[in-house]
């Protein structure tokens, strides 16, 4: 499902002639099989979140290559980005992310507004999807109305509505409680089992990192799997 290859990530500091280089990534390589749950753990700073970017085309690799069901991506232009996240990922963020002027239904809907679907099939979809996640009864509030493991609910409604085969989660639970967090984490297995997603899960907590297939460590952009070191 997804393949990167000898993945290099750096940028430049200082006055143009004299910058230095900052090597954020350094050869790292990782496989996820379709339908893992996949956990990157490391600490703040450790290159976690730049290689969640470049896996989502938000930022491009200095070198390597990077291949999503099939389809190398990584010289991929902007326009060709930005439709296939649209096809492909849904993403879970640490923040929730809400827009505070909608609705969770609009929440939830807008997707597929984004995507031209009509109406009448939008409304259905956010319907079935709210008793998905158990937010019936929360149609109607706003994000600022709602508890924080429900705003969560709702982002994940939100990422799973164009029914992506790919979700990328940063930090899913950080902020929350240590129960919520079980709630959640148990929520997103329950997904990986009945719907076969694969998740792809940055995080610098153990317990969250607990119910990967997979699980790699991030070190100053080194990656290792297990006890063995992928640098090369």
């Amino acid at each position: 499902m997804i393949d990167i290859q000898h993945i290099h990530h750096s940028f430049k500091i200082g006055k143009k002639g004299r910058e230095n280089e900052i090597k954020v990534l350094k050869d790292v390589s990782l496989t996820v099989e379709k339908g893992e749950i996949a956990c990157i753990v490391g600490r703040s700073g450790s290159g976690k979140s730049t290689l969640l970017n470049l896996i989502s085309g938000y930022i491009a690799p200095t070198k390597g290559k990077i291949v999503i069901g099939g389809t190398d991506v990584t010289g991929f232009s902007e326009k060709e980005w930005a439709k296939f996240r649209l096809e492909n990922f849904g993403f879970i963020f640490q923040s929730f992310q809400l827009i505070p002027s909608l609705t969770t239904f609009e929440n939830i809907e807008l997707p597929l507004t984004l995507k031209g679907v009509h109406p009448s099939e939008r409304k259905q979809k956010v319907t079935e999807m709210l008793h998905r996640v158990g937010l019936e009864n929360h149609a109607g509030h706003f994000p600022n109305e709602l508890s924080g493991g429900q705003q969560q609910r709702v982002s994940i409604a939100r990422a799973l509505i164009l029914n992506p085969s790919i979700i990328l989660a940063d930090e899913p639970t950080g902020s929350l409680d240590s129960e919520t967090e079980q709630e959640i984490l148990e929520f997103i297995k329950q997904l990986n089992r009945e719907r076969g997603i694969t998740f792809i899960i940055i995080t610098h907590d153990d317990e969250v990192a607990s119910i990967a297939d997979t699980k790699f460590h991030l070190f100053d952009g080194v990656l290792e799997k297990g006890e063995e070191t992928v640098e090369v």
